[in-house]
């Protein structure tokens, strides 16, 4: 045998560390073959659609305990007036309202329930208005 090296490329011997194929289904694994290490991908920022949002249609209202934290932030602020951090306002806000005895919540569920009501009644005004094309395209267009 001749030198691998001047034979052509098709004819370089398996290297003595590579075992044989058991079938012929087994592929030979070369070093050029060798699968290489995974690289991660940088994920790619999803594109959201524009969702068309009605400026007249009425939000929703607070829960009872965001009613709860506008009250508490006001006198945390007067007993603690150097903490200005909000994470630090909203952990002792939560801490308070888990500890609060229900008869205290009411009050602020209270409050709730009234907004809740009134989107409601705007709610079911808005939509009643928009099926009988109260509000047609035409109005939208005299805002722009």
């Amino acid at each position: 045998i001749q030198n691998p090296s001047s034979l052509p490329p098709l004819f370089v011997p398996l290297l003595p560390s590579q075992p044989l194929p058991l079938s012929p289904a087994a592929p030979i694994k070369t070093p050029a073959m060798r699968a290489k290490p995974l690289q991660k991908r940088k994920p790619q920022a999803r594109r959201r659609l524009a969702v068309k949002v009605d400026t007249k249609k009425p939000k929703k209202p607070p829960t009872a305990f965001f009613y709860f934290l506008e009250d508490f932030r006001k006198t945390f602020k007067e007993e603690n007036p150097n903490v200005k951090s909000m994470r630090e306002i909203g952990k002792a806000c939560g801490e308070k309202w888990k500890t609060m005895p229900f008869g205290e919540k009411v009050k602020y569920y209270d409050i709730a329930t009234e907004k809740r009501a009134e989107f409601e009644k705007a709610m079911a005004e808005f939509i009643r208005r928009k099926e009988n094309g109260e509000e047609s395209e035409e109005s939208e267009d005299e805002y722009k």
